[in-house]
């Protein structure tokens, strides 16, 4: 039976991941720690770190889409086990990496990317840019406030829309065409946290500004707000690439997958100007 798994089928990519499985008419199997059907996709539970719900989240699929969820930090310790299982059922891997890993093989979500290419299973790497639904997410409170503040610099990043990584995943899910093979996705222009700042301020009739903050503080600010200080510090070390620049280039490969060229940071701020107001 041809069905597909989604681990966080609930997040911020993975549901839109569901959604356009089951607008293909594809059978998908939600995972998320709940085990509730999402939409019209059966539900399973499934929690990092617990081998005990690896067995029936891979239970009759043909092809997973594989993610590590927001929150989490030990990216080989978590996600080695469920390439290996993948590969031990010959389940097709489509994984959501990060962009840039490729330029170091010691970086550990690169190492997951390698023993996924030598697991012998089929696979498709999707690295994706830093997501532009970072603003109503994770930076939301400082947009309530009228002001981001974070470890940037003045680099710039060509954020992607998390419906652009979705519908990239989809059709490596639905094809294999792609198979083999690594993408870099990335919106259609870089553009400086300033930049981004001054597109949501137009989007939500609404003064935003920008400024950079070292990582401490930035550190002691998230986890004022309840984020834990490993992820923490997790989030402020990869500020690093964006200061340098690394973040900054464009990829055709969204338009390679899906035929469609991606969204602009303009287009999600208009989009999601009710979530980026609320």
């Amino acid at each position: 039976m041809s069905k597909v798994l989604v681990l966080g089928s609930t997040g911020t990519v993975g549901r839109h991941v569901v959604d356009g499985l089951l607008a293909k008419g594809e059978a998908v199997k939600a995972a998320s720690r709940s085990g509730q059907p999402v939409g019209g996709a059966e539900g399973v539970v499934f929690e990092y770190g617990k081998p005990e719900t690896v067995e029936a989240a891979f239970e009759g699929v043909d092809r997973a889409y594989v993610l590590l969820a927001s929150g989490y930090v030990d990216s080989k310790g978590l996600l080695l086990p469920l390439i290996e299982a993948a590969a031990s059922r010959g389940v097709k891997v489509v994984f959501q990496s990060v962009l840039g890993v490729d330029a170091d093989d010691s970086i550990p979500y690169r190492q997951v990317e390698i023993a996924l290419e030598k697991s012998g299973t089929p696979y498709v790497i999707l690295r994706p840019n830093w997501f532009a639904d970072n603003f109503h997410t994770f930076w939301k409170t400082g947009i309530d406030h009228g002001r981001i503040e974070l470890p940037a610099g003045e680099g710039k990043s060509s954020f992607i829309d998390a419906r652009d990584i979705a519908a990239s995943a989809v059709a490596a899910l639905t094809s294999s065409a792609f198979d083999g093979n690594a993408f870099n996705l990335t919106g259609p222009k870089a553009h400086s946290y300033s930049e981004a700042a001054a597109i949501l301020s137009d989007a939500i009739g609404k003064p935003i500004t920008y400024r950079d903050v070292d990582d401490a503080p930035f550190v002691n600010m998230l986890i004022g707000s309840g984020v834990a200080a490993d992820y923490a510090n997790f989030l402020a070390s990869i500020f690093h690439p964006v200061r340098e620049g690394w973040t900054a280039p464009v990829a055709g490969d969204v338009e390679k997958l899906t035929g469609n060229a991606p969204l602009s940071l303009e287009s999600y701020a208009a989009d999601h100007a009710a979530a980026l107001r609320g």
